[in-house]
């Protein structure tokens, strides 16, 4: 039998949801203030609008409450990180008219992607591609 994969819901997550995400994959459960805290001090939001993001979240079905201490709610990502990431990767080839091609020459350009990356898509490709159609 091949690889079983889970299907997961993709959903649209603005930067600042991605950024609690983020935090939230890192920590794996945490309550608001554990989030709000590990967020970058620089630009740290305030507690009510970490607040606010979590429960948006939590709405999207993408966190879910694991458990209350005292008064605070413990919240667990309910989705992985490539699922959140998908999206936006789908919708960011759709703005390069459907083709990976300009991404892939210019991260090539930019020295972010090696031939060893490029072996590694391309055994990545081979798996995951479906066998070829026999002609009659």
């Amino acid at each position: 039998m091949g690889k079983q994969k889970t299907k997961q819901k993709t959903v649209k997550l603005t930067k600042f949801e991605l950024e609690v995400m983020d935090e939230l994959w890192r920590l794996g459960k945490a309550s608001i203030r554990e989030v709000q805290e590990g967020l970058p001090e620089k630009r740290r939001p305030a507690y009510t609008t970490v607040q606010t993001i979590v429960h948006r979240l939590e709405d999207k079905a993408v966190v879910r409450r694991v458990k209350k201490i005292g008064n605070a709610f413990i919240f667990e990502p309910v989705v992985t990180r490539a699922v959140a990431h998908r999206r936006l990767i789908t919708e960011f080839l759709e703005m390069l008219g459907g083709s990976a091609r300009p991404l892939l020459a210019h991260l090539v350009e930019m020295g972010e992607l090696s031939l060893e990356d490029l072996k590694e898509l391309e055994h990545i490709v081979e798996q995951e591609a479906p066998p070829a159609r026999k002609r009659s």
